[in-house]
């Protein structure tokens, strides 16, 4: 083992990049080779849409897939009735919110504001997907939420973690982990079955920030999950009936 002073004048000699290689070497560990993932611009700058299916939506997809037992009835969903449409099932009514008037929402309100545009305990299921981190006021938008639906009914929330900023959306305010979405649905969503799960691990996390898609990786490496490195987290909070 050389002493200080030797590994000292070896890093100067070969330099921080070199003198990293070579501990890993002399240690065993592996050193990453990086082909043509050394840049700085991503694959993508569009969340590896105009690739396939971004990596987010893909756990997107699996959540409601788990839940569409609840995707029924009188549905709500954020901006267009996309996943009603593709989850539901014995769907009576499918209506929409959203803040922008070219969407033709159902209610034009917003979310996190809504006053009595939005009836009061009038849908058995919320779907909230690529919409909270947008709200200034994420915790008026999930008391809003939970007052949409009825007893017994269910919201199915989702919202970014590590992923990049929407370039599109005038601001993002939060990306909450596991641990911030059980404070604020202890906040917001008293008295309410909850359960708040992470999705990812560092592969993915890492092919989201280069603008990959889902069909890029193999089912092995989007089905590992780590909750050190989530790139989605998804809420479904179920309000008990009185």
């Amino acid at each position: 083992m050389p002493n200080a002073a030797t590994r000292e004048a070896v890093k100067r000699l070969l330099g921080p990049r070199w003198s990293v290689r070579l501990r890993c070497w002399l240690d065993g560990k592996p050193v990453p080779r990086w082909g043509n993932l050394r840049r700085t611009r991503p694959f993508s700058a569009r969340f590896g849409m105009d690739r396939g299916t971004p990596v987010d939506r893909h756990y997107l997809h699996q959540f409601f897939e788990r839940h569409q037992r609840f995707i029924t009835g009188d549905v709500l969903e954020v901006h267009q009735p996309v996943y009603t449409a593709r989850f539901g099932s014995a769907v009576r009514t499918s209506h929409t919110v959203d803040i922008d008037p070219r969407v033709r929402p159902t209610y034009l309100c917003d979310l996190a504001a809504p006053g009595d545009v939005i009836p009061a305990a009038r849908y058995d299921c919320f779907l909230i997907h690529n919409t909270l981190h947008l709200i200034a006021d994420f915790e008026a938008a999930l008391r809003a939420a939970a007052r949409a639906v009825r007893p017994g009914g269910v919201v199915l929330a989702a919202t970014p973690v590590l992923m990049p900023l929407d370039s599109v959306a005038p601001a993002e305010y939060w990306r909450p982990t596991v641990g911030g979405w059980r404070t604020l649905a202890d906040r917001t969503w008293p008295g309410c079955e909850v359960t708040v799960r992470a999705h990812g691990n560092c592969l993915v996390a890492v092919a989201a920030m280069l603008g990959l898609a889902a069909e890029e990786l193999l089912p092995a490496e989007l089905d590992a999950e780590d909750p050190h490195y989530p790139v989605l987290v998804t809420a479904a909070c179920r309000k008990l009936a009185a």
